[in-house]
């Protein structure tokens, strides 16, 4: 038979029917496409695999330059929304997944000054405390011995004085405990948090590996034994300690600040 099927024919990606309208007079046209776009995935009229029209055809719907069209598909790509694909089939299409949104957005607010170290080192405690009591009542015997060989590459980079190296990994540990958790919503907190405290560090300061290395390993003792309330009492004490030394180099450096100015 010479007409096939539909569902012999290759899948190609849904492109959604709906159009877009002008910016409103006086908003800058990359801003408003971004705007427009962002609304139809909150709405759910754009979903995960949806392909974009082409920039000619944005370009006419919102009726705008086509280097507008590019300027917003880029931010939005930046920002996670958007992947964009060479080729003959290729295009921009709406991301699987919110993850690298979530982290780049709350990035870009702490990067504007809209989240301070001090809401960053807050969260880092109330996330890190119920991530270490989930991860010990649901994390398996796998995941333990990932965290496990975490710590150990840790202990690796500090005696070989790779100070960064020993930063990434020791970041790293924290998104191994929160996928432990096996909660979605608090590996993608997670993940982003970390990104916010790498720029931390990065700018404030490193932190004693002295300290570090015996928490981590009293509290793989912890997960090992399955001891949630120990766990997460262990890891509440740990960043406690963290808070207090992160803030106060936080409020040495605005004196310093203050005192430059004066």
């Amino acid at each position: 038979m010479s007409n096939s099927s539909s569902a012999e024919r290759p899948a190609a990606a849904r492109k959604p029917r709906f159009s877009f309208k002008p910016p409103v007079d006086g908003t800058r046209p990359a801003d408003a496409i971004q705007a427009q776009i962002r609304t139809m995935i909150a709405s759910r009229k754009l979903k995960a695999g949806d392909r974009l029209p082409t920039e000619r055809e944005l370009a006419e719907q919102f009726s705008v330059s086509r280097n507008s069209v590019r300027q917003a598909i880029r931010s939005l790509a930046d920002g996670g929304l958007l992947e964009v694909k060479k080729g003959a089939s290729g295009g921009a299409f709406i991301r699987n997944g919110g993850a690298a949104a979530v982290r780049a957005g709350l990035v870009d607010l702490y990067s504007l000054g809209a989240i301070q170290p001090a809401h960053l080192i807050e969260t880092r405690l109330l996330i890190g405390v119920e991530a270490a009591r989930l991860a010990c009542e649901r994390g398996t015997d796998d995941e333990l011995a990932e965290l496990e060989e975490n710590v150990r590459e840790a202990e690796k980079a500090a005696r070989a004085g790779d100070a960064a190296r020993r930063t990434m990994i020791n970041l790293e540990f924290y998104r191994i405990l929160a996928r432990m958790t096996h909660n979605p919503l608090l590996e993608i907190v997670t993940d982003a948090v970390m990104v916010i405290t790498l720029r931390f560090v990065e700018e404030f300061m490193r932190t004693s590996n002295t300290t570090v290395m015996p928490f981590r390993r009293k509290l793989l003792e912890d997960l090992r034994a399955r001891n949630a309330d120990a766990a997460a009492e262990r890891m509440r004490g740990h960043l406690l300690k963290l808070q207090k030394i992160y803030l106060a180099e936080v409020a040495a450096r605005a004196g310093r600040s203050r005192f430059k100015t004066a």
